[in-house]
């Protein structure tokens, strides 16, 4: 996993909803900056999405930057393409960029094992939390509420570190291009 401390790598990558090229440097500075993994095809994180967009609803205005990234395969899982991204973003009414890796470099940068998987950053761009939503899988009977990364939300907000006690995502695995597999 990546370290906690490290510098939020950089990318630049295009918004399957706006067109736009989103970089590191165009997401506005804030008192924090989420990145998601995420994609539409994974049961692990439809289980989550619904819960995952009221939830970060609940942060539009509280100094939080969001970005979602797919990096799976679209040639194997066409559904996790730009317009399955689009598709997506409409139905749960995201209000971030949500960016397609079609080189998976993003995804090698950040180390993103599965979906979803998260990585927040503090107000210096320093990693504070990378793991779990909460402890909800799909064929368990946790509810969905966010719990863990609600948690480091709100403390990295406050300007206060995240629990050094944080649990890995559990989901499928990116879907990597033949030859592509880090091997991490």
């Amino acid at each position: 996993m990546l370290a906690l401390g490290t510098s939020a790598p950089a990318f630049s990558l295009p918004d399957a909803v706006s067109g736009k090229t989103i970089t590191l440097d165009t997401i506005a500075r804030s008192k924090g900056l989420l990145v998601m993994f995420l994609c539409p095809h994974c049961p692990y994180v439809k289980h989550v999405q619904a819960g995952l967009a009221k939830m970060l609803k609940e942060y539009d205005r509280s100094g939080l930057a969001m970005v979602a990234i797919s990096s799976n395969d679209a040639a194997q899982y066409p559904e996790d393409g730009p317009d399955g991204l689009r598709a997506q973003a409409a139905e749960l009414g995201f209000a971030f960029p949500y960016c397609y890796d079609e080189t998976q470099a993003v995804a090698k940068a950040y180390r993103a094992a599965c979906t979803p998987d998260f990585f927040l950053f503090d107000a210096g761009r320093k990693l504070a939390y990378r793991g779990q939503m909460d402890g909800s899988r799909p064929k368990n009977d946790t509810p969905v509420t966010g719990s863990d990364l609600r948690a480091a939300i709100d403390a990295v907000l406050a300007g206060r570190a995240a629990s050094a006690e944080q649990r890995p995502s559990i989901g499928c695995n990116i879907k990597w291009k033949p030859g592509n597999d880090p091997g991490y």
